[in-house]
């Protein structure tokens, strides 16, 4: 197991590197015959920081930056609805069009039935993805004011090749004041398909790995964004499935040592509205089982997974073990694509009673 540190005078239980962007939401309709959107804050790092503080009332804070013009102001709106620290927010200057940065746009519906979720990104030459190495004061960050953990994940490190450089600086830096560090493989196409493909990502993912603590991936990165076979995969659920999946993650552990935990949600899809959830992690040697919901009703399932790694973490800064913080995340991860938007809006009220089993019936 890990070993995390204790308060202690540190002022952050959570650090998170990423982009947080505009998500879109058409709603029940579809992005390219609607008339309106519905707007949210979100990105798969932030979502995690998010979660741990709206949810489960921990200090945590985000290291980004956004254009400083109405649509980055917006953006800073939504992250004071969810509480998140903003103290290392970056502003960067409005050029009155967006041709040296701008702020990431993410059209997202959420599907229904046979019709599956789609994302249409817009996210090109973000002031995100524009941070470079040596811009952050890491040392002010973990040494000064001090973390107890560190998160992000492979959707910054694709948005260019100076982020990938940013998060391995960020990691050191995390390790060397013994904050735990998350990573979230995260493989997104889209993001990799212009620079690089998946060989692209392998190699940025496997020069970051041997500096991260606890992963998190799913079969599609546990394949795309390390370059682990996995043979024999049907559902992540049942048979060969689980078997092979369980062995891979044991094969990744085998490669990268200092991995003290590998976890991942699991999904089977039935239909868009419609998945059986569950999670797995491996540690110690040996695999956890998470418990399982069984054709689940899902109203938006963009940030389940980021639910479910903020639900696992707090496991662990709460001093749980594996089995109790798999409970939470899975627990977090199935509340989360109960409602709209890429975060949560349980309470730890929800989270607990549906770890233990709790039903739906009316609270009053």
């Amino acid at each position: 197991m890990i070993d995390v540190p204790p308060r202690d005078g540190r002022r952050w239980d959570l650090v998170a590197l990423g982009e947080v962007m505009l998500r879109l939401d058409p709603g029940e309709a579809r992005i390219a015959t609607t008339r309106s959107f519905q707007v949210w804050e979100g990105g798969g790092e932030y979502n995690v920081a998010r979660g741990l503080r709206r949810v489960f009332g921990l200090d945590t804070t985000i290291v980004t930056a956004l254009v400083d013009n109405p649509v980055g102001r917006l953006v800073q709106d939504l992250i004071y609805q969810g509480g998140v620290d903003q103290a290392y927010l970056q502003w960067v200057p409005f050029d009155g069009v967006g041709r040296r940065a701008r702020n990431g746009l993410n059209f997202t519906e959420r599907g229904y039935g046979v019709r599956g979720a789609l994302g249409c990104s817009d996210r090109g030459h973000t002031a995100a993805s524009q941070l470079a190495a040596g811009q952050i004061d890491w040392e002010a960050i973990f040494g000064t004011a001090g973390a107890r953990w560190f998160h992000t994940g492979g959707i910054f490190t694709a948005l260019s090749p100076s982020t990938a450089d940013v998060a391995r600086e960020a990691m050191a830096a995390a390790r060397r004041h013994g904050v735990i560090v998350s990573y979230d493989l995260n493989y997104r196409d889209s993001l990799w398909r212009d620079h690089g493909g998946q060989a692209a990502a392998q190699r940025v993912n496997r020069e970051l790995v041997p500096l991260v603590d606890v992963l998190f991936g799913n079969e599609e990165d546990l394949t795309s964004a390390l370059g682990f076979d996995i043979e024999g995969v049907g559902s992540e659920f049942t048979g060969l499935g689980a078997g092979a999946f369980e062995a891979t993650m044991a094969r990744v552990v085998a490669e990268f040592p200092n991995l003290a935990i590998v976890a991942t949600s699991l999904r089977d899809v039935r239909t868009a509205t419609r998945n059986d959830w569950s999670g797995i992690a491996f540690a110690e040697g040996r695999t956890f089982d998470g418990p399982r919901f069984d054709d689940l009703e899902i109203l938006d399932r963009v940030g389940g997974g980021d639910s479910f790694a903020a639900g696992f973490i707090v496991g662990l800064l709460d001093g749980g073990t594996v089995e109790r913080s798999l409970e939470l995340a899975v627990a977090h991860g199935a509340l989360a694509m109960t409602t709209p938007g890429d975060t949560s809006m349980a309470t730890r009220a929800d989270v607990e009673r549906v770890a233990r089993g709790g039903s739906a019936r009316v609270v009053r």
